[in-house]
């Protein structure tokens, strides 16, 4: 693999709105980004081609953030997942570490938040892949 690789970006949120505005932001920035608003065919998804960087929101119906981000590091632990939540505790934050989080970012946030956070991220995921 060479760092002209394109990133891939999977984005999971249950609000519709998120993915309509991330998604030609990123792909702009030449990432190959897949939006998802069901957890469960993220995972699907994820199983069939791990990505890079996973960005998920945390409360959704059905298999939740937590659960979600716990399958991602078991299958592919170095995939970077940057968690995005409506619902921001101390407590989410710090279980979403102690998981191996890479990121976590409270709703609403700015767009220049998100795109900096992605490219630590991506900067981290590159040194891997060189």
């Amino acid at each position: 693999m060479n760092n002209e690789q394109q990133i891939s970006i999977l984005v999971l949120d249950d609000e519709p709105v998120v993915c309509k505005r991330l998604r030609p932001i990123l792909e702009k920035k030449g990432y190959a980004v897949e939006t998802f608003f069901e957890s469960e065919e993220a995972l699907k998804r994820f199983k069939e081609k791990p990505f890079h960087i996973v960005i998920t929101d945390l409360k959704m119906k059905g298999l939740d953030g937590m659960q979600f981000l716990t399958a991602v590091k078991e299958l592919s632990p170095d995939t970077e997942v940057i968690v995005i939540t409506g619902f921001a505790t101390m407590e989410t934050a710090k279980e979403s570490f102690r998981k191996g989080v890479f990121d976590f970012l409270a709703k609403p946030f700015k767009l220049g938040e998100i795109s900096d956070i992605i490219q630590k991220a991506e900067v981290k995921v590159r040194g891997r892949i060189s």
